[in-house]
C-alpha cells in the first residue's frame, strides 16, 4: 500500500459525525502530500547552483506546510507547549542564521544534525517509557524500531557535536582518539548490537534501554574524535544519513508517514552524498572512518622544496595577468578562512572586464563540507555557469594561461597520480600544474590534512604567494589597477 493510501486510510479512525475534526484531518493530510512533493523538488533543484535557492525555498515551505499539517491531524495535544517551542527554537534558530559567518556554515550544519539527532533520541525515549508503562506493553516490532531510532540518534548527537568542536577549533585537531581505538568502537557498536536484540526479545529491561543510550552516546564520541579535518565532508554527510533514518525511525513509531518520507529522502541523500566524496578522494567508508593517513612513506618537505620554491609579490602576479587570455581559479578551505571569496569576485570582474575568460574550477572535497567553494563563491556573486567540476574543467588546464590556487593543497597534489606509496595515491586532483603559470596563494608551506609535501609548489612554472589569501588578493587588485 503506497504511502498515500495509508494517510488516507486514517480518515477511516475519525468519530463518525465529527466534521470538525474530519475537515482537519483531509487538510492535515493534503498538506502532508504537498510537503513531500516540495522536499522531493528540494532535493532536485538543490543538486544544482542555478537553482539552489529555488530548492532552498522549495524546503522551507515544505517544513511550515509540514508543521501546519501535523497541528491540523493530532489535535489532541496542548499548543502551549509547542508554542513554547517555536518561540525559543525561533530565539536561537534566528541569530545563528543571520550572525554566522558563511566560513561557520559546516560546522552549524553539524550543531543542526545533533539537534535533530537529539530529538529523535528524546521522542523515542518518551515513547519507550510511556509504553513501557502500560498492560500492553512495547511489541517486538516497536521495539526493534525504538532501538535503532534511539542507538542512530544518539550516536549521532554526539558524533555531530565532536565534528563540531573540531571544525571550531574547540577540540584540537591532534586528537586522534585513544590506543585500540577501533577495537574500542567495534566493541562499543557490538555490545549496543546485543542490547537491542535482548530489548527487541524482551522488551521489558528498561535499565538495558539506559545503558544502550549510554553507548550509543559513547559510540558516536569514539568514532568521529579520531577523524581529520579534511574528512569532515564525509563525516558531515554521513552523520545527515544517520539523522535521517533515525527520523525516519520514528515516523514508524508514531505512525507519522511524512516523517517516514522526510527521513527516508534525508537518510539516502546523505548516503549518496557521502559514497560521492568518498569516490573523490579515492576511499572507502572503512577508510575515512577507521583508517588513518600514514605519510611516514614520503619525502620530506626539504627534498621536495629545497632550493627550487620561486616566492612572487602581487604586483609580480599583477604582471602575469596582464593581457592573459584564460585564467582558472582553485578555491580551498584557506580561502575560506581570510573570507577572501569577495575579493576574489572583484578580481574576477576585473579580468572579465579587460576580456580575460575566467572560471572556477571546484574540487568535491574542498573546504570543510560538500558545496563549501559553491556556497561561497554563490555568496560572493559569482555567476553559476562559471563554476566547474573537477570532470570537466581538467582537460581545459592545459589550455590556460593562468592558475590561481587560492588555499588548497591535497586536492591539487600531483603525488595523487605520481606515488603509489603516498596517503592520496589514486585521488583525483585538480591538475593545475598543466596551466603555462601556477601562483599559490598560501601562508606557508604547510602541509594539507595529508601531512605531506606538494612538489606543485616547487614546480617551474609555479610561483608562490605567500600571504594570507584576502590580503593577497586584494594586493593584486590594487596592483592591477596601478598598472592599468
Amino acid at each position: 500500500m503506497s504511502n498515500a493510501a495509508l494517510m488516507i486510510g486514517t480518515i477511516s479512525e475519525i468519530p463518525a459525525g465529527n466534521v470538525h475534526e474530519a475537515a482537519n484531518s483531509w487538510l492535515g493530510i493534503a498538506s502532508y502530500l504537498i510537503a513531500a512533493a516540495l522536499f522531493i523538488l528540494s532535493l532536485k533543484w538543490l543538486s544544482h547552483p542555478r537553482t539552489a535557492r529555488r530548492g532552498v525555498r522549495a524546503g522551507e515551505i515544505g517544513m511550515a506546510v509540514a508543521i501546519v499539517g501535523t497541528l491540523l491531524i493530532y489535535q489532541a495535544v496542548s499548543y502551549l507547549w509547542i508554542l513554547v517551542g517555536v518561540v525559543v527554537g525561533s530565539l536561537i534558530g534566528a541569530p545563528m542564521a543571520v550572525w554566522m559567518p558563511m566560513t561557520a556554515v559546516p560546522q552549524r550544519t553539524a550543531l543542526s544534525h545533533a539537534f535533530g539527532a537529539l530529538a529523535a533520541a528524546l521522542v523515542g525515549t518518551a515513547h519507550y517509557f510511556q509504553l513501557f508503562g502500560k498492560e500492553s506493553g512495547i511489541d517486538h516490532f516497536t521495539m526493534a524500531i525504538l532501538a535503532l531510532e534511539v542507538l542512530l540518534g544518539c550516536l549521532t548527537f554526539t558524533g555531530s557535536l565532536v565534528a563540531f568542536g573540531k571544525l571550531q577549533d574547540l577540540i584540537p585537531s591532534s586528537i586522534k582518539g585513544l590506543p585500540h581505538q577501533n577495537a574500542i568502537n567495534i566493541g562499543l557498536l557490538a555490545s549496543a548490537a546485543g542490547i537491542s536484540v535482548i530489548l527487541t526479545v524482551s522488551p521489558g529491561h528498561a535499565w538495558l534501554f539506559l545503558v544502550l543510550i549510554v553507548l550509543g552516546l559513547a559510540f558516536g564520541l569514539c568514532l568521529v574524535m579520531p577523524i581529520g579535518g579534511a574528512d569532515m565532508p564525509t563525516v558531515i554527510s554521513l552523520l545527515n544519513s544517520y539523522a535521517g533514518l533515525s527520523a525516519s525511525l520514528m515516523g514508524f513509531v508514531l505512525n507519522n508517514y511524512l516523517l517516514i518520507i522526510a527521513g527516508a529522502l534525508d537518510g539516502s541523500s546523505g548516503l549518496i552524498l557521502s559514497i560521492i566524496m568518498c569516490r573523490a578522494m579515492n576511499r572507502s567508508f572503512t577508510n575515512v572512518l577507521f583508517g588513518r593517513m600514514d605519510a611516514s612513506q614520503t619525502a620530506s618537505a626539504d627534498d621536495v622544496y629545497g632550493g627550487k620554491v620561486k616566492s612572487a609579490s602581487a604586483e609580480d602576479v599583477a604582471m602575469i595577468l596582464d593581457g592573459v587570455r584564460r585564467v582558472v581559479v582553485v578555491p580551498g578551505y584557506g580561502m575560506a578562512v581570510s573570507q577572501a571569496q569577495h575579493a576574489v569576485r572583484d578580481l574576477f570582474n576585473m579580468l572579465e572586464e579587460r576580456g580575460t575568460e575566467v572560471e572556477f574550477a571546484i574540487h568535491p572535497v574542498a573546504g570543510r563540507m560538500p558545496g563549501h567553494m559553491n556556497v561561497l563563491l554563490a555568496e560572493a556573486d559569482i555567476p553559476y555557469d562559471k563554476l566547474k567540476e573537477m570532470e570537466e574543467i581538467n582537460p581545459s588546464f592545459g589550455q590556460t594561461d593562468v592558475a590561481i590556487v587560492i588555499g588548497a593543497n591535497d586536492v591539487v597534489n600531483p603525488l595523487a597520480n605520481t606515488d603509489p606509496k603516498s596517503p592520496i595515491a589514486g585521488m583525483p586532483i585538480l591538475n593545475v600544474g598543466e596551466a603555462r603559470t601556477v601562483v599559490v596563494v598560501k601562508r606557508s608551506l604547510s602541509p594539507g590534512f595529508a601531512g605531506i609535501p606538494n612538489p606543485l609548489f616547487a614546480a617551474e612554472n609555479t610561483l608562490m604567494l605567500f600571504e594570507d589569501g584576502k590580503k593577497a588578493i586584494v594586493d593584486v587588485v590594487a596592483a592591477m589597477k596601478e598598472a592599468a
